[in-house]
């Protein structure tokens, strides 16, 4: 393409429009997807821009716009750049690692995507014969690799894997040693429900709840750390619903955009939903607090508590995860640290790990509606067997 007027084959950052001219122009931002179509997002190729998509000018502008546009759509595909930025997304798009890229006012662009693994489809060449799983993952989070996918994408009841992310919460908006007092919402009577056994009046500190949410997976004490965040903020109306719309905005925030959450414990409802790269997303977050890293490597835990009449309550608990109880081995050359079960009858088995090779390089695990217990950590087993 040939510029008129233009001196230089070369499109340099001073080249970019200025902020003045910026918000004459009114170009604040370009999709992704605008550039991309469904076939060439793999390929990362943009396909087209016509001129008159951008702004009204004279054709010199028009030509120096779109040599920006492109320039900056380029640094965007290509993971250039150094200065970070804001960047929203939107629920219902298809791949959670592309979505929405910034232009106004920057002179380069980090991409979402530069500290994450990544994935477009299915990546199961060499890997285990996973049928009888609806999703599976492993991603080596030291060099960003993405070593297995299975349905990575789809949408699926995630059950208890649900409390990674009101862990998330928890620890982004409470403190540790607040105190939470149970309402008549913590007795659940959904048949099968894990419950810790609090009562209304109960009171506990966050730590502790956090503890029993996610070694025992208390569905109960699942409520009580919502209504108590959710009471604690300026303002908040200690409902569970406001602790679940903090939820999903969080997932937004942190790029899991094609996950939506109805309730803090991963109790079956319609229109309750994440997939295995959205865990993976909420997973790796979350390990950033170290007392959620802490917890997930516990193998039993022990706490007393106060009841609602004023007298102690002791709570003792093992892990409902079966490696670290010692029930299954992975592999010889993997260690496996500490993660999260799921148990429903609509989602199946569910399991997330973090792991570490002989030589410390750690991974994320995620599998999805195995048929049985045994087989999901038979499944994980041959996952993590993946690595070397």
């Amino acid at each position: 393409m040939k510029c008129t007027n233009n001196k230089s084959n070369f499109v340099r950052l001073r080249d970019l429009p200025s902020a003045n001219s910026i918000k004459k122009q009114k170009v604040d931002s370009v999709r992704l997807r605008d550039l991309l179509s469904a076939n060439s997002m793999k390929k990362q190729m943009v396909n087209s821009v016509r001129l008159r998509d951008l702004p009204s000018a004279n054709s010199a502008s028009k030509c120096r716009m779109l040599c920006a546009f492109l320039a900056v759509a380029a640094l965007a595909l290509t993971g250039c750049g150094s200065a970070k930025y804001d960047m929203p997304y939107e629920q219902q798009g298809s791949v959670s690692s592309y979505q929405l890229i910034s232009i106004a006012n920057r002179e380069t662009i980090e991409p979402f995507a530069k500290d994450l693994c990544v994935v477009a489809g299915d990546v199961t060449s060499g890997g285990p014969d996973l049928q009888q799983v609806g999703a599976a993952a492993l991603f080596d989070t030291k060099d960003l690799n993405t070593l297995y996918a299975k349905n990575a994408h789809n949408q699926m009841n995630p059950a208890s894997l649900t409390k990674v992310m009101t862990a998330l919460v928890a620890l982004k908006y409470g403190s540790p040693d607040d105190i939470y007092t149970a309402s008549e919402n913590v007795l659940i009577t959904e048949s099968g429900a894990v419950l810790s056994g609090i009562k209304p009046g109960d009171r506990m500190t966050l730590d502790q709840a956090l503890h029993a949410l996610l070694i025992a997976s208390g569905n109960d004490v699942a409520v009580l750390i919502a209504e108590g965040v959710s009471g604690s903020l300026n303002g908040g109306t200690g409902s569970v619903a406001e602790f679940v719309e903090l939820m999903n905005q969080e997932a937004q925030e942190i790029g899991a955009t094609n996950c939506h959450f109805l309730n803090p414990n991963g109790l079956t409802q319609e229109g309750h939903y994440v997939t295995a790269y959205d865990l993976y997303l909420i997973f790796q977050e979350a390990l950033k607090y170290e007392l959620f890293s802490q917890i997930i490597q516990m193998s039993s835990y022990s706490t007393v508590y106060t009841a609602a009449d004023g007298s102690e309550k002791t709570l003792e608990m093992e892990n409902s995860n079966h490696f670290l109880r010692g029930n299954y081995d992975p592999p010889a050359n993997v260690t496996v640290v500490g993660g999260k079960t799921g148990t429903t009858n609509a989602a199946g088995h569910c399991l997330i790990l973090l792991s570490r090779s002989s030589s410390g390089t750690p991974y994320i695990s995620v599998i999805l509606k195995d048929e049985s217990r045994e087989g999901l950590y038979g499944d994980m087993g041959e996952l993590l067997g993946i690595i070397k």
